[in-house]
């Protein structure tokens, strides 16, 4: 069998997840990897058959999306031509994990394709959701990469097709310690607003991983450096707690190795606030944005935040399994049986 599986590469968290999908698929067939997007800063030890601009979404400086420079970095006509050029019907089986080009390309094509992703398991109806409806960001969600079927990952699983986290064997193995500082990776803010806040918590070491800075700065307590795979994980497993954006992957794995959590979600980021509900929920702390106004509630985190035990075994290659004896008894469903007849190509 020949499978192609399509990552998104926005952000870190999904090709972090691949690292442990990828040896699981292999197993199973003939494999292609595909990778669209710009703003990741970790890569995979893999060959990435297809490396594609596809559809990124650019991180601002004030907490949130930079929409003009999403709009300027986004090329519609570059971008219907990575999906009508992919050669996707040479795929028995496309899984995907929130990567608009396959989607799309199986889309036009008729062919199924499968979501394996935590935006699958965010828009299903038995997920939390913020108590602020955001039509749009549900419309994003649901047509940025449409799938036929899916199977998602989220916080706990909240029905049988939604799976608690996959959590990188890299994650699994660490020698988890505590030597007291405190990790914080906020891509959507700057580096002048981070210091201008987490400064005032002096009897804090903070170590900041920055999207907007290439080489190691120090601000007194502050200690600011470019965001690596082995560092960032290296002060992952050694701090007392992880300041962070309301995304999965580290929450997720902030929760597995019993770190102290607190999460900012992304303003206009639906799925962040939707992470953020989920979490509220377990009784993780969530602040609305990182103003000087909400130091109070920091200090009483840092000083009195507690440990949320979570139980989130290895669990991939059950997913797997299911998911390829799944398709091969699906098979004869048809595409257009499983799909949104309005759907129209992003960009035409």
């Amino acid at each position: 069998m020949k499978i192609l599986y399509a990552i998104q590469g926005t952000g870190n968290g999904h090709l972090s997840r691949a690292r442990d999908i990828i040896p699981v698929l292999q197993k199973q067939g003939d494999l292609d990897i595909l990778v669209s997007g710009i703003q990741a800063d970790v890569s995979i030890p893999y060959e990435i058959k297809y490396r594609l601009k596809g559809l990124s979404f650019i991180f601002g400086k004030q907490g949130g999306v930079d929409i003009w420079k999403t709009y300027l970095k986004s090329n519609s006509r570059r971008l219907q031509k990575e999906i009508k050029s992919l050669p996707i019907q040479d795929y028995d089986l496309i899984i995907n994990d929130f990567e608009p080009v396959s989607a799309w390309a199986a889309y036009l094509k008729g062919k199924p394709c499968i979501g394996l992703s935590h935006q699958a398991a965010v828009i299903d109806k038995d997920s939390p959701k913020p108590k602020k409806t955001d039509r749009t960001g549900k419309l994003i969600l649901r047509h940025y990469a449409p799938t036929s079927q899916y199977y998602g990952f989220h916080f706990q699983s909240y029905n049988d097709n939604i799976f608690t986290p996959v959590i990188r064997k890299q994650i699994r193995n660490l020698d988890v310690t505590n030597d007291g500082h405190f990790t914080v990776y906020l891509p959507a803010y700057s580096d002048k607003k981070l210091i201008k806040v987490l400064s005032e918590i002096k009897e804090v070491k903070w170590e900041v991983f920055s999207k907007h800075n290439k080489k190691p700065v120090r601000h007194e307590n502050i200690y600011i450096q470019p965001v690596t795979n082995e560092s960032f994980i290296e002060s992952f497993a050694s701090c007392s707690g992880i300041l962070c954006g309301a995304g999965f992957e580290t929450p997720a794995e902030a929760l597995y190795l019993n770190k102290k959590l607190m999460v900012i979600p992304m303003k206009g980021q639906y799925e962040q606030h939707c992470n953020a509900a989920a979490v509220k929920a377990m009784g993780v702390p969530v602040l609305k944005s990182l103003k000087k106004k909400r130091i109070d509630k920091i200090k009483d985190w840092i000083n009195n935040g507690e440990i949320i035990k979570v139980n989130y075994p290895d669990i991939t290659e059950h997913i797997i399994d299911k998911l390829i004896r799944n398709f091969s008894t699906d098979q004869k469903t048809t595409f257009e049986q499983s799909f949104d007849p309005d759907l129209q190509l992003i960009g035409g």
